[in-house]
Formats: structure tokens, C-alpha cells, sequence
């Protein structure tokens, strides 16, 4: 088990009641309560079916693991109301911090030293490093571990970095890197600048309706490269503590060319492109490149958060430090201690001394899909914890424009982000489980609570993109151009619109009475249609089929969809057949490049549960796979109320960045089980159904919405 630096609980603490400050007990062993109802018995726990008879002995085997779940989730919640799970990526967060320290000269001994440690545990015995658990061997991974392992002053004739060195060699060397691995090498002269490509940073100057202008890149790629044209305009290079000839194929041709692609591909086009804007480099006039890069020191600390980050993720945060410091701005500067400070906290520290850097921290997410985990899982609506979650929530909501509304000008704000602090990015995934969460709970002060979740859903419905579907940040952020710049080989820039976060939409809408709100058909329209010929959808921020399928059903049946609807016969029908022989549900990382892996992969605890919720929704409660995957949670349950699994089950770019969020494996088994136990929470007799007018809230004009 791990603690952080900001507060956040690795481990369960002693007891629910320092969490709640109260004295009732935290896990109550039934059916969900109205305020001031005493404990249900286990026959009126079984699932709200009305019945008196006792519990199965499954049935009593699941009441006991929610209550488990329930007091080891209410133990992790931090005195101020949130949840944060770690976010675990891989070591180039690891080892690019390193880097950043060194190249701003700030590297300490304990730091490294801290860093080393936990990059060191994570390598391989082949001396590699890979981006998920299990996955194969990452050739960048690789490479910038190993480099970070040299700062720290392991020796190269060592065994673990021979062993490395060699691999790299006979996988192509520092030349099959991709083009931020060579970035960072290239501030150390390890690789020549000219040999990358070419970032111009007058392309600020493109306006919005211009291919290629910045708003065309999903936000996060928009944040990192921004400042990454400074640093392509300024190429710098620091003295470098070492070689690296034993990462060359061949030392005596260390950047060797790479072939050119025909011209009338894609690639090819804009590898010439790429020609053109190195020519152009030489011949910029001056006074237009300073004034560009002004302009980008401008947007850069317009965006940086309170906290001293942006956009709530550490690779914008590096890259904008290291472009203002480029720019002539001193380590003592207010936006360069905020951002330093901001990295600090981005820092895991282990019982073993190891540091690990979190790529960004999901308290919003997690607080949210926690609140609905206790709810659905038996937790009074009005219980002093939940009410603390919401009153958190409530405080975290945004009440100003961001990047969006270049595309959704006259769209009045609300909605909630994904991090403690990003006001410029709302995420429509996390508002619209947030609402689904505000709605569970009995606050005592409704009218705060109404006037939150209709802005976000007003907000959301602004945000439905012209195809009738939903994206994470954006609105019809889906240029196909980005993608093929040679620059972007770093995983998915764009921000079209995905199945999971649209389903979740969905269900907001459909919960908030508007199911048959013209957009909120139009999304179902597109979900159906986005179905897969086997019965699955692809799921863009979690893994992967599995997860798309697991959103979508039970949105489906919040809108009124019958469970012998042929799409949902159909997303049975997959998910029976994709079923672990041990009772769970499992799937690899690799699905997302190779089909044959969908639904395949070691049955995980939040996998299951995904599966379980789908197959709940759509009615199969009494089914044998339901039974087959309750079995599974209840018997791999610790004795503490957790879930183990180390197997990453998020996505930040499908294959290139997998995720491995801590909190899931707590969250996700919590839902299954409770909605096993008293059905879905807003169905008749569920465990949070409300009889009451739906919210108000104004449609906002087509024009800004995609229409109605």
C-alpha cells in the first residue's frame, strides 16, 4: 500500500467512523435505507425484489463483500470530502522528471535516488521496461529508464543496463525512438534537432477555422505542443553528464535517415511538409517567430491552474517549464516556483523510499464513481460521508470558459473537471458521472444541488457533437490531419467522439428525465449504430470492449431500452462468450491493435464488475454468467474489503498510454455488487429512485449544440 504526498490514503484506515465523524456504523449489512431506517435483513436485501425469503447463499456471500467494500472505501476518503486513488502510468513519468531537474539544473541526490529506486523495480528481467503490466517491452520506455538509471549513476557495463543497452541495440537503437523520447535526448545533444520534426510557433498564429490550427489537437496534445514550439524554435542544448554510443546501432552514423514514404501517401505528404517547414525555419523573419513565441508564453501562463499545474496532466506542465525558462524566465519566477511546486505534488513516495510520478490525479473522477459505488452498494443516501462528497463536488464545479468555447461560444459554463484543479478543460465524462452521483445523495440544502447539476447538464448538452455523440473535453474536435503530422507519434491527438463517454451522457440525461429529449435520442441513435458486429463497443477511456460494453447497456436501459432489445441480446450474447472460465472478466491492453485480444485477458476485479453492470442492466440477474461473476468478486475479495489488480484497466491513449487507476478495483466491484443486491439504482424500487419533476434546464441553440 502506498501514501501520498497530498494527503490521499493508500490504505484503508482503522475504522469508517474517523472518516464520517460519526458514530454509525459504516457498513451497514443490507438494503439501502431511508433516512433514519434501521439495518435491512438479508431477504430484504436481495436486490429489491420484494420478496421476504432470506438470502441465497450467494446472495449473502455478496451482502458480506459490499459490506467489506463499503467500510474499506468510507475508510479511504480524506477528511475533506474526496477519494484519489494512485494513477499509474509508466517509468517515462519517472524518468522525464529527471530529466526536466536536470536540464533546469535542480536534480538532488534524494530525488534521483527516490526516482532510481522505483524505475529500477520496475524493469524486467530481459532489462526492458514496458507500459502496462504484462505488456510487451517498449523500445522509448526503455530507452528513457535506462537514461534516467544513468543520472542516477548507474554504471553502463552494470548487468541490469547491459542488459538494457543490448536490447535497445537490437531493437532499433535511440533512431527507433519516437519523437518525444528523441526531444528529450536532443536537450542533451544526444540527438541532433535538425532530425526531428519541425513545430513552427506561428502556428498560434493559424485561426480556429484553419486546418491545423491549434484547436484542432485534442486539449491535451494543444497543451503540450504550444509549449513545445518554443522549444523547437530555441533547440536547446545542455552539456550532456555522458555518452550514449551504446543506444546507437551504429555509433558512427548515430541519426541515420529514414526513408522517405511515397508522395502521394499521407505520410509522405507531410514528411515533404515537414521539409518545407525546416526550410522555412531559416527564413522566418524574425520579428514574426518573437512574436510568436510571446504569444505562446502568453497562452501558456493564461492556462496555468491555480495550483501551478496545466491542465491538471505532467506533460504540459514540463514542456511549458521548460519553454518559459527558454523564454527568459528565472526558477524564481511565481509561475515557474507554482509549477515546479505543482510537480511536487504529482509524487508518489512508497513505504521502500521509491517515488513514483503520478501523470495526473483523478480526485473528481474518483469521488464521484465512489459516491455511486456506496450508494448502489447499500449506503444511506443521506449517510455524513456522502454528504461530505457532495459538498466537495459541489465546491469543484467550473464557473468559467475555457478552451471549449472557441468551438461553443455563446455556451454558458458549468461542469466539473477530472483533477483537483483544471478550469480550463471540463471533462463531459466526469460532469455527467457527477451528476449521476449528486442525484444518489439527500443533501440538506436540494436547491445548491439542483442548480449544480442543471448547468452541467446544460453544459453537456452543448457539447454534443454534430454526429449526435459525446467526446471527453471537446466538440467535434475530429480532424483526421492531426494524426499525421510526423510530429504526433505519441498516441491519439484528437478528441472524436467515444461510445463510453456518450453512454454515460446518456444515462445523465436519461436519469434526469430526458430520455426523449431529441439530443438525448440522437445519442442513442449513435451508440446503436456504434455497435460492433460481435454485440461489444469499443471503449476509448477504459479497457476496452469490455468497458465500452459495460457503459452502454446500463444507459440503454436508464433511457427505457427493454432487455430483449436485439443490441442488447446482442452485448449479452458477447460478454457470455467472452467469460473466463474462473467466473470474471478480463481484458488486455492489446485489444486495442489487435481484435483478437477483445475481451480476452486475466478476469480483473474491475472488469468483472463493468461486465456484471452491463449484464444487470439488461436483465440477467438470475443468469448463470451473473452468478459465475458475483462468485468470482465475492471469492477473490481481501480480507480487508479490497481487490487486488495490478492489470491496468484505463486508457489515456488506446495502447500508447495505459492506466492503471488504484481506486477502481474498489469502486467498480462495490456497484456490481450492489446493484446485484437491490437492482439498478434508478429503476422502479431501486436503490436511489426518485419520484420528482425532472430539473429544468434551457436547450441551448443548434447552432451551439449541434442541433436538437
Amino acid at each position: 500500500m502506498t501514501a501520498t504526498t497530498d494527503g490521499s490514503a493508500g490504505a484503508a484506515a482503522p475504522g469508517a467512523e474517523a472518516a464520517s465523524g460519526t458514530n454509525e456504523s459504516p457498513a451497514v449489512p443490507g438494503a439501502p435505507q431511508t433516512a433514519g431506517a434501521g439495518p435491512a435483513t438479508a431477504g430484504q436485501a436481495a436486490a429489491g425484489r420484494g420478496g421476504p425469503e432470506p438470502a441465497t447463499g450467494l446472495e449473502a456471500a455478496a451482502l458480506q463483500a459490499a459490506a467489506a467494500a463499503t467500510a474499506h472505501l468510507l475508510g479511504r476518503q480524506d477528511p475533506a470530502g474526496w477519494w484519489k486513488g494512485d494513477l499509474e502510468t509508466n517509468v517515462t513519468m519517472d524518468a522525464e522528471d529527471l530529466l526536466l531537474r536536470q536540464f533546469l539544473g535542480i536534480r538532488d541526490e534524494s530525488t534521483t535516488r527516490a526516482a532510481a529506486l522505483f524505475i529500477r523495480g520496475e524493469q524486467r528481467p530481459d532489462g526492458t521496461w514496458a507500459t502496462f503490466h504484462g505488456g510487451p517491452s517498449d523500445l522509448s520506455a526503455t530507452i528513457e529508464a535506462y537514461v534516467a538509471l544513468r543520472l542516477a549513476g548507474d554504471a553502463p557495463d552494470a548487468v541490469h543496463m547491459a542488459r538494457s543497452a543490448a536490447w535497445i541495440r537490437a531493437h532499433g537503437g535511440i533512431a527507433g525512438a519516437r519523437v518525444f523520447t528523441r526531444i528529450w535526448l536532443a536537450l542533451f545533444g544526444w540527438w541532433r534537432w535538425e532530425d526531428l520534426p519541425e513545430l513552427p510557433p506561428e502556428l498560434l498564429f493559424l485561426p480556429s477555422w484553419f486546418p491545423l490550427n491549434i484547436y484542432d489537437f485534442g486539449c491535451w496534445a494543444r497543451q503540450t505542443i504550444v509549449p513545445l514550439t518554443v522549444v523547437s524554435a530555441k533547440r536547446p542544448v545542455r552539456p550532456a553528464p555522458f555518452a550514449l554510443d551504446e543506444l546507437h546501432t551504429d555509433a558512427r552514423d548515430p541519426n541515420p535517415a529514414r526513408p522517405a514514404a511515397p508522395a502521394a501517401s499521407w505520410e509522405g505528404l507531410f514528411q515533404r511538409l515537414d521539409k518545407a517547414l525546416h526550410l522555412y525555419r531559416r527564413l522566418a523573419p524574425r520579428r514574426l517567430r518573437g512574436a510568436a513565441m510571446n504569444t505562446a508564453a502568453r497562452w501558456i501562463i493564461e492556462r496555468q491552474e491555480n495550483d501551478g499545474c496545466w491542465g491538471g496532466i505532467q506533460p504540459p506542465a514540463v514542456y511549458s517549464l521548460i519553454a518559459l525558462h527558454l523564454l527568459g524566465y528565472d526558477l524564481e519566477h511565481p509561475v515557474m516556483r507554482a509549477g515546479l511546486a505543482s510537480l511536487d505534488r504529482f509524487a508518489v513516495w512508497r513505504e521502500d523510499g521509491a517515488r513514483m510520478i503520478e501523470a495526473c490525479q483523478s480526485p473528481v473522477w474518483d469521488t464521484c464513481l465512489a459516491a455511486i459505488a456506496l450508494v448502489d452498494g447499500g449506503l444511506p443516501a443521506d449517510h455524513p460521508a456522502l454528504v461530505k462528497a457532495a459538498d466537495w463536488m459541489l465546491a469543484e464545479e467550473i464557473d468559467r470558459p475555457g478552451d471549449w468555447a472557441v468551438r461553443r461560444p455563446r455556451l454558458a459554463p458549468g461542469g466539473w473537471a477530472f483533477e483537483f484543479h483544471n478550469d480550463n478543460y471540463p471533462d463531459i465524462d466526469d460532469t455527467a458521472e457527477v451528476v449521476l452521483a449528486l442525484r444518489r445523495i439527500r443533501h440538506p440544502q436540494p436547491a445548491r444541488m439542483e442548480g449544480a447539476i442543471r448547468r452541467g447538464m446544460s453544459w453537456s448538452l452543448g457539447m454534443q457533437s454534430k454526429n449526435g455523440a459525446w467526446a471527453a473535453f471537446d466538440a467535434d474536435n475530429t480532424s483526421p490531419l492531426p494524426n499525421r503530422l510526423p510530429f504526433c507519434d505519441f498516441g491519439e491527438v484528437i478528441d472524436p467522439p467515444s461510445a463510453d463517454v456518450t453512454a454515460h451522457v446518456v444515462e445523465m440525461l436519461a436519469v434526469e428525465g430526458r430520455a426523449h429529449h431529441p439530443r438525448t435520442r440522437r445519442g442513442i441513435d449513435w451508440l446503436l449504430a456504434e455497435q460492433e458486429p460481435d454485440g461489444s463497443w469499443f471503449g476509448r477511456w477504459g479497457t476496452n470492449y469490455v468497458y465500452g460494453t459495460g457503459s452502454v447497456l446500463p444507459a440503454l436501459a436508464a433511457a427505457g431500452l427493454p432487455g430483449s432489445h436485439p443490441a442488447m441480446r446482442k452485448a449479452v450474447t458477447w460478454l457470455e462468450s467472452v467469460q473466463n472460465d474462473d467466473g470474471g472478466w478480463g481484458e488486455d491492453q492489446r485489444s486495442y491493435h489487435d481484435r483478437s485480444w477483445a475481451g480476452r485477458g486475466e478476469s480483473t476485479a474491475s472488469q468483472t464488475a463493468w461486465a456484471l453492470m452491463a449484464l444487470l442492466a439488461a436483465g440477467e440477474r438470475e443468469s448463470a454468467a451473473v452468478e459465475r461473476g458475483v462468485a468470482w468478486l465475492t471469492g477473490t475479495q481481501r480480507a480487508d474489503g479490497s481487490w487486488d489488480e495490478p492489470q491496468f484497466t484505463g486508457t489515456g491513449f488506446p495502447w500508447d498510454f495505459s492506466i492503471n487507476y488504484h481506486l477502481y478495483r474498489q469502486v467498480f466491484p462495490l456497484t456490481a455488487l450492489g446493484r446485484y443486491l437491490y437492482g439498478e439504482p434508478f429503476a422502479a424500487g431501486g436503490v436511489a429512485d426518485r419520484t420528482r419533476e425532472p430539473a429544468p434546464v434551457a436547450a441551448p441553440a443548434p447552432a451551439e449544440g449541434g442541433g436538437a
